[in-house]
């Protein structure tokens, strides 16, 4: 299998990121695609939940615990202080699919759009300092870029704009 394409979405918090995300990739999906995410996160966070065999593990010291069922399986990799892994670390650490669709991850050198809301506590537009923003997805009118502007609740039309870009092309 070919390496997936990548495609992102910026922005600051509360822009529409993960909504954005969710509906592209339903929309990916249903046009055929296997998706797979990637969502970069600023702080701690924790899918377990405490007293939960699987937590338990973790706290004993288990550099990962792997969960499995007949519906789905997951992986917890504990860093103990390493350092983050690298954006190419997770990337190939990803099952093959057709396309991942990252969120968050603002100054990786892939093609994203910019998400953009009135609502947004940080409205400092992201694309006049990144090159790597080839678009802005806005609930409100854009005047200060030469970027392709789309609506923000327009997923067909970004997710067109995704398939141009990135050279994704539906097996037929």
């Amino acid at each position: 299998m070919t390496p997936p394409k990548i495609f992102g979405i910026a922005g600051w918090k509360n822009s529409g990121k993960t909504g954005l995300m969710v509906r592209l990739v339903g929309e990916m999906t249903r046009r055929g695609y296997m998706v797979s995410t990637v969502k970069h996160a600023h702080h701690d966070f924790d899918i377990d939940k405490v007293g939960a065999d699987s937590y338990r593990h973790r706290e004993a010291g288990a550099h990962e615990v792997t969960i499995v069922s007949s519906t789905r399986f997951a992986i917890m990799h504990e860093l103990r202080g390493a350092p983050e892994p690298s954006f190419e670390e997770i990337l190939a650490r990803l099952a093959p699919c057709d396309l991942v669709l990252i969120e968050g991850y603002k100054r990786e050198p892939i093609p994203k759009v910019e998400a953009r809301r009135l609502e947004s506590a940080n409205r400092e537009p992201l694309a006049p300092t990144d090159p790597h923003i080839v678009a802005i997805a806005a609930d409100h009118p854009v005047t200060d870029s030469d970027l392709p502007v789309f609506d923000l609740d327009d997923t067909d039309a970004i997710a067109d704009f995704v398939e141009t870009t990135t050279g994704l092309r539906r097996e037929t």
